[in-house]
């Protein structure tokens, strides 16, 4: 085999190409793209079930140990969801080096494993302590997932539906959501909803040996208790093993990405894991092609490190880009609405279970959104689909801040409670304007296309762990302090600065991304290079 370009190493030339493809058999049974995209995207239902499902558990945490609770507080509760968060910060680029240098179904394998150890780990928790560390393990899991899956398909799917599958992961996150919040409502509906049984009451208000519904007992105040079912958060948590389990076994049965194999030289096994994946008609020895393209330019170029890719203007652009859509996704505020719903409905007046239960209505208009997402991603420009989702989205979190803010919020008593003289449809009209919320933002989500496009394969790895990480830091954030921002600025004020953050987004899918849509990763590649200069 010849070399084409001074230092690069061997490569097959145009017509070593053909041969190989028409010698080399397929590395196993065929693989339709639509099988494997069903089964890599369990990491991504893992992902969604994992953030979702704290949502339905946070109101049994409250409750007292004796009544088989953590006894948490806001602060706690911040915390709860952070850690995980900053797990997946860490797992993200962690994840982005390991798919790189082992492989993308290697990792997802990898990941699989620990998915069942943190699941575990925390259902088994004895106190919020022991829950920070494994809810730290499950965020490397997530994290993985986050930064594995999307480029495990954009290199197995063909061109013409690369946008499409890439966004199914979207979907399959949202579709782990709405699992964990029916299970979530299914397991709080057997159990009567957050109860615990009165030892003793100091203000006579309740029997002793009464059962209560803990809303009405922490108004209260004061009150000891010595049973209950605030266990109830554990089943709601193990349940996540299953779906890990099926993601382990099924990717036993999945190629590696063949763009991988390319990638690392091993051109005979990617034609071979090609064929599994593509149909008669895919022209495998051209994609191979420009795979080597790629990588001759690499070659030449020689290794690229992170301060490389900073250090040049077109591949820190890329970067930056990659970070900020990262980022301004945790802005959106939408995992509020999905780690938080029932605190939010609770503030609006309803018990806690009952906000567990229209939990499962948000989550099924969430999925709603992410399947008009699957559709608009494909006809649409990338770009277009973003300023759509950022326009839809600060409406929506305006509009709930004045709710809250002239509706509710005179309504709102010294405990913190809403008094019963607040209109009944305001509540309502809160989980419409969330419903709205949540579908605009899943219709539109977008930005899990273009980081899984936007890098040249050089660095793809490394910079889509790196922008996943930071979003990941920046889910942190905004998962710790809007509890604590609820509770002390009060939600009128919480989401207005929501809706501020998202008019800046705007501007940035207006005037900085650029537009990925119909062109090869390769061509991509070129493209940005010359668009942006050295």
């Amino acid at each position: 085999m010849t070399s084409r370009h001074p230092g690069a190493p061997c490569a097959p030339t145009r017509d070593e190409i053909a041969r190989l493809v028409a010698d080399t058999p397929a590395s196993g049974p065929s693989r339709r793209i639509g099988l494997l995209a069903a089964i890599a995207t369990f990491g991504s239902l893992l992902f969604g079930y994992d953030t979702g499902v704290i949502a339905g558990a946070l109101p049994y945490m409250y409750m007292p140990a004796e009544a088989g609770g953590l006894a948490i507080d806001e602060f706690e509760e911040g915390l709860v969801g952070a850690i995980l968060a900053i797990g997946a910060a860490v797992g993200a680029i962690a994840g982005g080096r390991l798919s790189d240098r082992y492989g993308r179904r290697h990792n997802i394998l990898l990941l699989a494993a620990i998915f069942v150890i943190g699941t575990l780990g925390c259902t088994f928790s004895p106190n919020v302590w022991a829950l920070y560390v494994f809810r730290f393990v499950l965020g490397w899991a997530v994290g993985g997932a986050s930064a594995t899956v999307p480029i495990y398909l954009s290199e197995q799917a063909p061109t013409r539906v690369r946008g499409p599958l890439v966004a199914l992961d979207q979907f399959m996150i949202v579709f782990g959501q709405f699992l964990a919040y029916s299970m979530n409502a299914a397991l709080s509906y057997g159990h009567g909803g957050p109860r615990a049984r009165v030892a003793s009451d100091p203000t006579g208000a309740v029997d002793a040996g009464a059962w209560r519904a803990w809303d009405d007992l922490a108004r209260i105040g004061g009150v000891v208790v010595d049973a209950g079912n605030g266990q109830a958060w554990r089943w709601m948590l193990v349940l996540a093993t299953i779906p890990a389990i099926c993601l382990w076994v099924g990717m036993r049965l999945m190629p590696e990405s063949g763009r991988w194999y390319a990638a690392n030289v091993r051109y005979a096994e990617a034609v071979a894991s090609l064929k599994r994946v593509r149909s008669d008609g895919d022209d495998i020895a051209g994609e191979v092609q420009e795979i080597i393209d790629a990588r001759e330019r690499e070659a030449v170029e020689g290794r690229w490190s992170l301060r490389r890719t900073l250090s040049t203007r077109w591949t820190r652009r890329l970067m930056l880009v990659g970070v900020g859509l990262a980022c301004f996704d945790q802005l959106t505020g939408i995992n509020t609405a999905m780690y938080y719903l029932p605190k939010i409905l609770h503030a609006a007046g309803f018990s806690s279970a009952d906000s567990i239960s229209i939990n499962v209505v948000t989550g099924a208009v969430a999925c709603a959104g992410a399947g008009l997402g699957l559709w608009l991603v494909g006809r649409l420009a990338r770009r277009h689909v973003g300023i759509y989702q950022e326009t839809a989205v600060t409406l929506s979190l305006a509009s709930l801040a004045l709710v809250f803010a002239v509706g509710i919020g005179p309504h709102m008593l010294a405990d913190g409670t809403i008094a019963p003289s607040v209109p009944g449809v305001l509540p309502w009209l809160v989980v419409v304007l969330v419903c709205l919320f949540v579908f605009a933002k899943q219709s539109g989500t977008v930005n899990w296309v273009l980081l899984s496009e936007i890098f040249p394969s050089r660095i793809r790895g490394v910079a889509q762990g790196l922008a996943v990480g930071c979003g990941w830091l920046m889910n942190a954030v905004v998962t710790y302090v809007f509890p604590v921002m609820m509770e002390h600025v009060g939600a009128a004020r919480t989401y207005a600065v929501f809706a501020g953050i998202n008019v800046v987004a705007l501007c940035f899918y207006l005037f900085v991304v650029p537009e990925t849509r119909g062109v090869s990763l390769e061509r991509l590649e070129e493209s940005f290079a010359s668009r942006y200069g050295e």
